[in-house]
């Protein structure tokens, strides 16, 4: 396990948890990272739209919220697995690369492809829920986050400070929708994103805790 990352146990096999502050450390970094990195993405410009189009703020909110924790506590498992299958050499620098890959895809615009086919009839919530979770597979969050829990060996505290990252990027767009979007400086914020991921990276490869 990396320093300052999951649960450690003592020679006896009692497992202990992480200090109160390394854990509100892992937290923060992944609620930063995440919502900066979905500023723009694909998955808020489906938010906008399901808010514009569905009138039903907290239908969309909550299916929102649903969709996103199972889509990131999926991904959270995954990226904990995965850590146990490779030794820690091999996890340092697949986690080290994968941070700076991540921060040169942030550069990338994203643009809202076709849109997600849902059944008719869901109602806001379901169409929220299954529509969100359908376009975050695969995206630069969700990849985020399977590489956050792989490097902080957390997937209950990684999943929460992922899903509240996605949360404190959508909610505002679904309740104030083009207005705010408009005034968010895009290119700033994900170059910010590319820059916490491009520290995150080196810190890893430089086995850093």
């Amino acid at each position: 396990m990396f320093p300052g990352g999951g649960w450690d146990g003592d020679a006896n096999g009692h497992v202990h948890p992480p200090p109160a502050s390394l854990s509100l450390d892992v937290l923060l970094i992944t609620t930063g990272a995440v919502a900066l990195a979905e500023i723009g993405d694909k998955t808020q410009l489906l938010a906008l739209m399901l808010g514009i189009r569905l009138r039903r703020p907290a239908a969309v909110i909550l299916g929102i919220l649903v969709a996103t924790l199972a889509n990131h506590a999926i991904a959270a498992w995954a990226g904990v697995t995965v850590a146990g299958w490779i030794g820690m050499e091999a996890l340092r620098w697949g986690l080290g690369l994968s941070f700076l890959a991540m921060a040169a895809w942030l550069l990338v615009p994203d643009a809202m492809g076709d849109e997600p086919r849902v059944a008719a009839g869901l109602g806001p919530f379901l169409t929220t829920a299954v529509a969100f979770f359908l376009v975050e597979m695969g995206d630069k969050t969700q990849i985020a986050t399977v590489a956050l829990a792989a490097r902080f060996n957390d997937p209950v505290l990684v999943t929460a400070g992922t899903t509240l990252g996605m949360m404190l990027a959508n909610v505002p767009v679904v309740l104030c929708g083009r207005a705010i979007a408009n005034r968010v400086p895009l290119k700033a914020m994900r170059g910010i994103a590319a820059a916490l991921f491009v520290v995150l990276g080196l810190l890893t490869l430089l086995g850093a805790g």
